[in-house]
């Protein structure tokens, strides 16, 4: 079983081209499962079927794990089966009529636009650093892109001027415009931070580091905690949260969900669909508190 396993990740390292964390997220969750077969005495991958796998996420639901955990174990052992199948190892899928569990999609957590101003007025451009954090804070809300956009922009991506950035994703490229206090923060990083913390003239990033680097994800998660709490917000935030809060406050003040798509760069409709339910949450709870039947 050892050697079916290890050419089933060569296949998927050589011919797939997956990531280091996906191969070894799909090498823990086959090898859990190979470990499981033996404790029950399959040791003959082709003796097992629908019932085995079951089993398997049924022992899974009873160590407590999570169903987006058992979702994604299964995934993993349909793609083994699916790998064996093709290459004879077994005559018959035992995973072909299998469904995944529904996993529950948790709503993202949003700041208030209090919150937001709030976050945004912590950095005091008294200094390089406070000035650059300055203009990343009121960039990445003004703009919703992911912190990986942010931290990869180089110069050549921003037009002040006109009003807007340029991120690539991929193939894909898009084009998001920035308001007036965000241009207003980036310019005067530009002008009395960046020259002075930049070591090599020929650096390409638009936001760096101390050391003059550019700016990791890493840097950047530091750089929102430490302000999270100089204002005393009482809420888990992610690099990803002032994305999800730009998406939901645009959606409050009547923008379409297409518009918002096409400016997170979703590439399904159904990913953005999610801002929607915040929003139908939020009158929900204003017609609570305000309508005096409700």
């Amino acid at each position: 079983m050892e050697v079916q396993v290890e050419n089933f990740i060569n296949f998927l390292e050589r011919d797939k081209r997956l990531s280091l964390n996906t191969l070894q997220s799909y090498k823990r969750d086959i090898e859990q499962y190979t470990t499981y077969l033996k404790e029950i005495n399959a040791t003959n991958i082709a003796a097992t079927n629908k019932t085995t796998v079951i089993a398997y996420l049924l022992h899974l639901q009873k160590k407590g794990r999570a169903t987006s955990t058992i979702s994604r174990n299964l995934a993993s052992i349909r793609s083994f089966y699916q790998y064996l199948h093709k290459n004879k190892v077994i005559e018959i899928d035992p995973t072909a009529e299998l469904e995944s569990p529904k996993v529950e999609k948790k709503l993202p957590q949003i700041l208030s636009t209090q919150e937001v101003e709030l976050l945004l007025d912590q950095p005091k451009c008294l200094d390089l650093k406070g000035i650059r954090d300055k203009a990343m804070l009121e960039l990445l809300y003004a703009t919703g892109i992911r912190v990986s956009e942010l931290i990869s922009l180089n110069l050549s991506d921003i037009n002040l001027e006109l009003g807007y950035i340029r991120c690539n994703k991929g193939t894909r490229e898009r084009s998001i415009p920035i308001g007036s206090i965000s241009v207003a923060a980036v310019q005067e990083y530009l002008q009395k931070s960046r020259n002075f913390l930049i070591q090599d003239v020929n650096e390409e990033a638009l936001f760096v580091n101390v050391n003059g680097k550019r700016l990791t994800r890493q840097g950047f998660w530091k750089i929102i905690k430490h302000y999270k709490n100089q204002a005393n917000i009482n809420k888990d935030i992610t690099p990803h949260t002032l994305r999800h809060s730009f998406a939901a406050h645009l959606l409050e003040n009547g923008a379409d969900l297409r518009s918002i798509q096409e400016m997170l760069g979703h590439s399904d409709i159904s990913s953005t669909q999610i801002y929607a339910q915040i929003a139908k949450n939020k009158i929900k709870e204003i017609y609570k508190k305000t309508h005096p039947r409700a």
